[in-house]
């Protein structure tokens, strides 16, 4: 490019570049149903964040504002409240159909393309789906009672192979709760994963092992106490592990344990741990959607607006709730494709470990001792959840 061309552009659309080639930006990656004259689909609504740190605010999450807004525009939306008594057969469905699959494969070579592939397209999507029914139980809605869920919950724990549904409850409730407050949501990526992962490769292998992170990085930012139902959940598992071993051999032990490291990697349903809250376009939108397909594997858990806004409304009930209230979620950038979130997140020089928004948790207020001079912090115990 010509100086005389560069002396023409609008660097204030390239975030403090020096040069066009700097301030150059990839393709928008998100659309919007309904353009605005905010928001036309082809602009950018913002600069590139600074790779560097992640996007501090001061504002409130927008749930809790929206959901306000939408109830008294549409007061009929609790109408679409409520559990929705169909997820327990697919649970029962889906369970019955790894357990099926995992004992034909017994005799199966491990490292044969047959058990991998049937590892990663049958068993990848299948463990995908009861991680997203878990996600459905925590919310309460496969039954009406508390116990029946949480029992439903450890039911369908059991083709991921590992303990996790009595965790990932308390952890996810906090999310919802607290979404965004640094040491209290856990979804959020810390500052070493930003430091050691800010990078191609670093993103490679994020999105390779995603499920990892997940799993593990809740015991390391914030501990929960443990109950029954922790102990139910261990126990069951274990004694399932067990019995399947001693059964049918460690074969369908392994293809299941297999099918989960797939349902949260390289997996065209597992673009949906990105897509949803991180930043995306230069904009400081917290929570995406996704109206695609691949919803009907997973519990339309892209309608994820929808579901932040009203987590008391099935996942049946999703596509109702945006179509009750187009003007508040039709406006609103959302993904056109998982798949390509993850082929994004890799390639884009403006997402990464870094894009996602983050706000001092409130659970922890400071203040100055009198006439010591020190701060002090003061738990509130925000994290109790008293359906235990």
């Amino acid at each position: 490019m010509s100086k005389q061309q560069e002396s023409k552009a609008d660097f204030s659309l390239y975030g403090g570049a020096e040069s066009f080639w700097e301030g150059k930006r990839s393709p928008r990656r998100t659309v919007v149903t309904a353009p605005t004259a905010q928001d036309d689909e082809k602009s950018y609504p913002g600069p590139p964040q600074d790779p560097k740190d992640f996007l501090w605010l001061m504002t409130e999450e927008p749930h809790r504002t929206r959901r306000m807004a939408i109830m008294k525009a549409h007061p009929e939306v609790t109408k679409l409240m409520g559990h929705e008594p169909l997820t327990k057969y697919i649970v029962l469905g889906v369970v019955s159909l790894q357990l099926f699959v995992a004992i034909m494969l017994r005799h199966t070579r491990i490292l044969s393309p047959w058990f991998i592939l049937s590892a990663y397209v049958i068993g990848g999507t299948a463990n995908h789906n009861l991680f997203l029914a878990i996600h459905e139980i925590t919310h309460n809605l496969a039954f009406s009672g508390i116990w029946a869920n949480k029992a439903l919950a450890v039911f369908a724990n059991l083709p991921i192979g590992i303990p996790y549904s009595a965790m990932f409850k308390r952890y996810h409730i906090e999310h919802h709760k607290f979404m965004g407050q640094d040491g209290v949501d856990t979804d959020l990526p810390t500052r070493l994963e930003l430091l050691l992962l800010n990078n191609v490769l670093g993103k490679v292998f994020f999105a390779t092992f995603q499920i990892l992170f997940y799993a593990l990085r809740p015991t390391f930012v914030r501990s929960q106490k443990l109950t029954m139902w922790h102990l139910s959940n261990f126990v069951g598992q274990l004694v399932f592990d067990y019995v399947l071993i001693k059964t049918f051999g460690v074969k369908p032990l392994v293809y299941l344990i297999m099918s989960s490291f797939f349902a949260g990697s390289l997996h065209p349903c597992a673009g949906h741990f990105i897509a949803e809250h991180y930043l995306w376009d230069g904009m400081e939108q917290e929570t995406f959607s996704y109206y695609g397909p691949l919803n009907v594997l997973a519990y339309n858990v892209g309608y994820h607006n929808e579901h932040h806004d009203f987590p008391s409304v099935a996942w049946t009930r999703l596509p109702a709730l945006r179509a009750l209230a187009p003007e508040f979620y039709d406006t609103l950038p959302s993904h056109p494709s998982w798949p390509m979130v993850i082929v994004n997140f890799i390639r884009d020089k403006e997402v990464g470990i870094f894009a996602r928004a983050k706000r001092l948790a409130k659970e922890k207020e400071s203040r100055v001792a009198a006439g010591a001079g020190k701060v002090v912090e003061r738990d509130s115990g925000a994290g109790s959840d008293k359906s235990e």
